[in-house]
């Protein structure tokens, strides 16, 4: 006789899972070897082979550090200073949202940046910059070295009339807000507030970013 095998359409088979009987025709062999139903087919698991995955990369081919923060200028609102006089003293509240600075650091106040001369144009990106300088920031209540180029050191919090100094948490829902310093002028009367638009509050001298 030669090997060859019956069809099976009329024949029943037993499934190696669970010993049921299923029309010959419509069983399918696993992964496992093992004689299913379709019905009762699983495929292969995939984590039973698992891909192999090397190491994750942590070096980059071209590190460089992180360069050292310049300190830059931060605008203020109209109008951010307003005059003390208390004990033979001037003070000069400075508002300044979320300032982020502490009691010693040094400031220097900038009026409004104003051109002074327009770029010449040419080929030369650099030619088409203007010249710029700060404008400077107008006497208030006598008090008139608020742009002080040797700039402030600074105490944080809102001088008071009486005195004290009020300051807030310096959280994010109740950020500080105010700094002040001690002028070297009198104050005519106190308590005046101006300074007019687009000052700035930075260091005492500006550095050039990734210059």
């Amino acid at each position: 006789m030669s090997g060859v095998f019956a069809k099976g359409k009329r024949s029943m088979a037993i499934s190696d899972r669970s010993g049921m009987a299923f029309p010959y025709t419509e069983m399918v062999r696993e992964w496992n070897g093992f004689l299913v139903h379709y019905s009762e087919y699983e495929p292969k698991q995939p984590q039973l082979d698992p891909r192999f995955h090397g190491g994750d990369p942590q070096a980059l081919r071209n590190a460089r550090p992180q360069p050292a923060s310049v300190d830059s200028l931060i605008l203020l609102t109209n109008n951010p200073f307003q005059t003390i006089k208390y004990g033979g003293s001037t003070f000069v509240n400075v508002y300044s949202v979320d300032h982020q600075r502490k009691t010693g650091d040094k400031v220097r106040l900038r009026g409004a940046p104003v051109v002074t001369a327009n770029g010449p144009g040419g080929s030369d990106p650099a030619d088409n910059r203007n010249m710029q300088q700060f404008a400077t920031i107008p006497t208030l209540d006598n008090v008139s070295d608020i742009g002080s180029a040797s700039g402030f050191t600074i105490t944080v919090g809102q001088k008071q009339t009486d005195g004290s100094v009020v300051t807030a948490a310096g959280t994010l829902t109740s950020p500080e807000n105010y700094f002040f310093f001690t002028s070297s002028d009198t104050a005519t009367s106190g308590n005046v507030t101006g300074g007019g638009q687009s000052n700035s509050a930075g260091p005492v001298t500006l550095g050039v970013v990734n210059g």
